[in-house]
């Protein structure tokens, strides 16, 4: 949504400028696009006839409303979804063409995406998560008359990605035009080299194009505006700029008293670019920047703004659960709400460049970011992944990723990639004299002149030089942030690693080995780049809760039970992983540990461990793939936060003679006492290591179990869990009744039931019906089950443990009411209204 800030934003600060008429218009390009799944030449030209085919805007994901299968060959570990290829087609009028520059931007196309205008081909990109522009001016037809845009995306050869990746224009595209001489795509850098209490210093520089038929003297003036608008300092550089040309304009700037960018206060600023011909302002173009230093410590982790940190973060994959890959700002808003909820204040973008927007929202709420680029380099992971393409593609791919990114404050890291083959040697591994030579160059021209190690490996170790080179080519684009990755081997021996480039030691996982750090490698920051997988799914115990799960017994080799279900517990976990209440202490308890990056803080679709079909999603997630919190939230809310937390678990719906162990996730309290139909069980504690309160086999009685935490002897939190009867009613609850008209926004309808005396049933499976009046639409319904078979994209779903979700997205300029109603065969049915404006 920034890009329409910007569009507004240019046009009121202009004013004081002689000002053309037509600076930078940015267009929103998502509506009026047509859709089909095939292939055929044809569909890239402009006479085809496409009347025929699907209506849609975009952001689109078509994988996802297809059905899940394990025949589909992206197997359960990509999703069980289909892929394939898809066509999408725009109709569009020229705007004026003199002396103007059209664009067109993506922010994602997966995959294989290749762009024609009036059926000419004017781009190409196999990684589906690049960002990407096109200039379309000369393939366009004269002002007012009819263009056609058509989009091929082919994503037929599968598996290539381990998780879900989606299918389509999952992303925004925007059409910017501007006149022929503006600020590239991606094409200011600002960095603040200098900070203090009484001064901030700004280095801006800008690239500017002249596509003129002439040379013109370029006057660019950057000024600095506040958070409430106003400007604070400004200045301006001129500089000749050859026909057809672009040169990068630089200056400093001063900024009084500027107020720190920090995760309590992401005070943001702007630098507005203008950029004058003959003294009327041509471009403008608008980056937000925040003041804030940053330093990460061998002995004690990350420092912002002078002041110790720990990050506190989970890794992240891109799919929205039932929305898909599709990107919905109100998805990425909710999804950062729930996560901030239980103290999150970083990210890793796992394993792939985010969208932008999640980026420009890290910004406004202070959440830190590791920024990745790869999952993996020439080595592949599965049979049809980026690896084909990584020699060709991996430059370009990397250098783009760094100069759309690098603005953000939030980012404090880069990592060159995810548990990256190329750790370790291999009889398979490309030796440095078997390059072609251009390739064999481009790695040698890229070691980083610091770069430490020993010279052999330079000459005989094409992984060596691999890494330098990827780290060089980073901070050629940016040299204000520290580079890392996310490694599984944590030996010395790790290619990565002793090639001497990485600024940060990041381990996955191995928590057996992060007293060996200060040993293997000392003065180096250290940081848990991935840790935990410990497995769970929503309202499912198994007993006892002390015995430890470890499923699958190897990672090859799927485990297999009737339920397909892991424990809530945190008594379940992969085989190379750690429960969460362990992981966390791990680091919690190390100074030298800069924090955690958990796996995962939402479920996602595919990688179902330790489970294949018919499971097709994650139970990694700290909440589940709806939304809804797992038990393990409140561990991490009760350490990470100081919101008083007090949940009692599991739920009191058993069978006579059952013996249940019961939970309690806390803090604030000096001690909880458990209660049953009145009865006390005792009083209970955690301690350093074991995170919870914990009452052993207690025997199942029907009614009502509590736990009350006391303070000083004093009752401060209570929670109680009542025996409920058969589900009677359905319970409708929106996250938010009043929408924006926009075509975008969305409200999430939480379902779940009570029995005939109002309690929630928290095992109902009943099955559900959905149907939406008025001017909205059902975009997606999802219950949180892993193993769950139904279509996200139908009008079904049953419930899971209790509960499942309801997602309704508004129509595009229109204005009034939307019912939701939710049926069922047993259950009284239940409405929700809400209101678009």
């Amino acid at each position: 949504m920034k890009h329409f800030f910007l569009l507004i934003a240019s046009i009121i600060m202009a004013s004081s400028y002689n000002v053309n008429a037509q600076e930078r218009i940015i267009e929103d390009f998502n509506f009026d696009w047509s859709f089909k799944l095939g292939d055929d030449q044809q569909f890239a030209t402009k006479d085809f006839d496409d009347s025929s085919w699907r209506e849609l805007h975009l952001p689109h994901d078509w994988s996802i409303e297809g059905e899940f299968s394990k025949d589909n060959p992206s197997t359960p570990g990509g999703g069980a979804l289909p892929g394939g290829i898809g066509w999408y087609r725009k109709h569009f009028k020229s705007p004026k063409l003199d002396g103007r520059h059209i664009a067109i931007e993506f922010d994602g196309i997966f995959m294989n995406s290749t762009v024609f205008v009036n059926g000419h081909k004017v781009g190409f990109r196999p990684y589906g998560y690049s960002s990407m522009s096109y200039d379309i001016t000369p393939y366009l037809n004269p002002q007012g008359e009819e263009n056609i845009i058509a989009v091929r995306c082919d994503n037929s050869e599968q598996p290539n990605s381990r998780w879900y990746a989606g299918c389509g224009i999952y992303r925004n595209v925007r059409l910017v035009n501007t006149a022929n001489v503006f600020v590239d795509y991606t094409g200011t850098y600002i960095t603040t080299p200098e900070i203090s209490k009484e001064r901030g210093s700004i280095k801006a520089q800008v690239s500017i194009s002249n596509l003129r038929n002439d040379a013109s003297k370029v006057t660019l003036e950057n000024k600095i505006l506040d958070a409430k608008g106003r400007c604070v300092a400004k200045n301006s550089v001129t500089k000749a700029i050859n026909a057809g040309a672009s040169a990068d304009m630089e200056m400093t700037i001063e900024v009084d008293n500027p107020i720190l960018w920090d995760v309590d206060n992401p005070y943001l600023y702007n630098v507005v670019s203008y950029v004058m011909v003959d003294g009327k302002v041509v471009d403008d173009y608008i980056t937000p920047f925040g003041f804030r230093y940053f330093e990460f410590k061998a002995d004690t982790g990350f420092w912002l703004n002078g002041r110790n940190l720990k990050l506190k973060g989970v890794c992240m994959h891109h799919d929205l659960g039932a929305l898909g890959t599709a990107v919905h700002r109100r998805g990425l808003e909710r999804q950062l709400d729930i996560l901030q909820s239980f103290g999150v204040n970083a990210i890793r973008t796992s394993h792939n460049p985010p969208t932008p927007e999640l980026l420009d929202m890290c910004d406004e709420r202070g959440i830190l970011v590791m920024d990745e680029a790869f999952d993996m380099w020439r080595r592949a992971k599965t049979r049809y992944d980026y690896a084909r393409y990584f020699d060709e593609w991996h430059q370009k791919d990397l250098i783009d990723f760094i100069k759309r990114d690098r603005n953000h404050p939030s980012i404090v890291m880069w990592s060159v990639g995810n548990e990256i083959l190329e750790q370790w040697n291999s009889n398979d591994d490309v030796k440095l004299d078997d390059l072609p030579a251009e390739q064999r160059n481009l790695l040698i021209n890229f070691i980083s002149e610091n770069a430490t190690g020993n010279k052999d490996d330079v000459e005989k170790n094409t992984n060596v030089l691999l890494t330098r080179h990827m780290v060089a080519t980073l901070k050629k684009y940016d040299n204000t942030r520290p580079v890392t990755a996310g490694c599984n081997e944590t030996r010395p021996t790790n290619n990565l690693i002793r090639s001497g480039a990485l600024d940060i030691i990041g381990f996955n996982y191995h928590v057996q080995d992060y007293d060996s750090v200060k040993e293997w490698y000392p003065n180096m920051p250290f940081i848990g780049s991935e840790t935990a997988s410990s497995l769970n799914s929503r309202g499912f115990y198994i007993h006892p809760s002390t015995k430890i799960n470890v499923v699958p017994e190897r990672w090859d080799a799927p485990h297999q039970t009737d339920h397909h279900q892991c424990s809530a517990y945190d008594n379940s976990r992969a085989p190379w992983a750690t429960l969460h209440e362990e992981a966390w202490v791990a680091v919690r308890d190390r100074d030298f540990c800069a924090g955690t990056f958990i796996w995962t803080g939402f479920d996602y679709l595919g990688e179902p461990t330790p489970y294949s079909w018919p499971s097709r999603s994650s139970y990694f997630g700290i909440v589940d793939l709806c939304g809804f919190p797992k038990d393990c939230y409140y561990m991490y809310r009760s350490e990470w936060t100081n919101n008083p937390t007090l949940h009692l678990f599991p739920h009191w719906n058993w069978n006579v003679g059952d013996k249940i162990d019961m939970w309690v996730y806390y803090n604030t309290a000096d001690e909880v006492e458990l209660f049953l139909n009145g009865k006390s069980l005792g009083k209970r504690t955690k301690t350093s290591d074991r995170l919870h309160a914990i009452w052993e086999n207690v025997e199942f009685e029907a009614g009502e179990i509590t736990a009350i935490g006391y303070k000083n002897g004093k009752e401060i939190l209570r929670h109680s869990r009542k025996t409920a009867g058969k589900a009677e009613k359905i319970v409708l609850t929106a996250d938010r009744k009043v929408l924006k008209a926009d075509g975008y926004d969305l409200a999430y309808v939480t379902v779940e039931c009570t029995d005939a005396k109002g309690n929630l049933v928290p095992t109902a499976m009943n099955q559900l019906y959905f149907e939406v009046d008025g001017v909205g639409e059902l975009v997606g319904v999802d219950n949180g089950n892993a193993a769950g078979g139904e279509s996200l994209k139908g009008n079904k779903m049953k419930l899971f443990n209790g509960k499942a979700i309801a997602i309704v997205r508004t129509k595009r300029n229109e204005s009034g009411k939307i019912t939701l109603k939710v049926t069922s065969d047993d259950m009284e049915s239940a409405t929700v209204k809400l209101s678009s404006r």
